[in-house]
């Protein structure tokens, strides 16, 4: 890619008009300001064709994602957006795909008020890699962080687990063709919904939090982790989504517990906040489920109706050794 071609691309596709009080694309750096009182929240993401989308994955649908699972990260600490960076690496220029990865970006950009305000682009990858850094503010001393779950916080998650796993899988053949359940499951794979609102009420509220990005299990292992503590997660507490009816029992309990790309948050919070949290349900319109506890302790349990713990073979994705094409 030449220096003009460069250019020319960031001005076409990615330049936009920088919010009031900052300078965005077009000099070396971009320059953002903090509102007094909060501390700035950073988080990376890079996505690699062939090992987090499909190589036929629609452009438009893509910007928002690749976006999405950022803002994500934002919602898990209680951020509100301020800005975002994007590195991108392309093996050959190819106008209706860039018109379409940067109308899907920008417009989840506009609606999540996180405006782009630099990056790069560079050619010669054999395939597409996307490098997104998103900036956000959080108040003084609210930041939901992993290290915070107490012993005795319920447990929560947000919105239902699952759908994205299972389309995952029809489309890549891992299940029986299924034309009707793939339709209603790739929207959640492909167009995931930051939960950047509930995030922010949660700010204050919740002890610690964490997106669903590689699977409950796994995800909320790490807040167990940096935490010290244990956990028991009730599987019939789970909410699953509509699409795994009729799957069978195996699948639809994997897809649950180590489903990933579901980017709904789980969250630990005293008990004293249940009324609070179940009036903060309502008012966002998104079911927000208690599904364990925080014990004393090491370790994740799995337990069933009547208390009993279940083997669990899978935790959640691994980035280098699992199936491709994951988010």
């Amino acid at each position: 890619m030449t220096a003009s071609g460069e250019f020319s691309l960031i001005e076409r596709y990615f330049r936009r008009p920088a919010p009031s009080g900052m300078l965005g694309v077009g000099d070396d750096c971009a320059l953002l300001s903090p509102a007094q009182g909060c501390e700035l929240a950073v988080s990376t993401d890079m996505l690699v064709e062939g090992r987090h989308f499909f190589p036929d994955a629609d452009p438009r649908q893509l910007g928002h994602k690749a976006l999405a699972v950022n803002l994500s990260d934002l919602a898990a600490m209680g951020a509100r957006p301020l800005a975002c960076t994007l590195a991108l690496s392309l093996p050959r220029v190819d106008e209706a795909w860039l018109q379409g990865f940067s109308e899907g970006f920008h417009a989840l950009a506009k609606e999540a008020q996180c405006p782009l305000v630099g990056g790069d682009t560079t050619g010669g990858a054999p395939g597409v890699v996307l490098c997104i850094t998103v900036m956000g503010q959080v108040r003084r001393h609210q930041a939901l962080r992993r290290d915070a779950a107490r012993v005795g916080d319920d447990i929560w998650v947000s919105g239902t687990l699952g759908a994205a796993d299972i389309a995952l899988r029809l489309a890549q053949g891992r299940l029986p063709a299924d034309a009707a359940r793939l339709k209603a499951a790739l929207p959640f794979l492909q167009c995931p919904t930051p939960r950047l609102k509930l995030g922010r009420y949660l700010a204050g509220v919740a002890h610690a939090a964490i997106d669903i990005s590689d699977g409950l299990l796994q995800d909320l292992g790490h807040i167990l982790k940096a935490s010290q503590c244990a956990a028991d997660v009730w599987l019939d507490a789970l909410p699953p989504n509509p699409v795994l009816q009729g799957l069978p029992p195996e699948i639809r309990q994997d897809a649950l517990l180590a489903g990933g790309d579901a980017y709904e948050l789980c969250f630990t919070a005293h008990t004293r906040r249940r009324e609070q949290i179940e009036i903060l349900s309502r008012q966002l319109d998104l079911p927000l489920s208690r599904v364990g506890v925080v014990r004393r302790g090491q370790g994740l349990r799995v337990l069933d109706a009547d208390g009993q713990e279940i083997p669990v073979t899978r935790r959640g994705f691994d980035h280098f050794s699992d199936n491709p094409d994951h988010g």
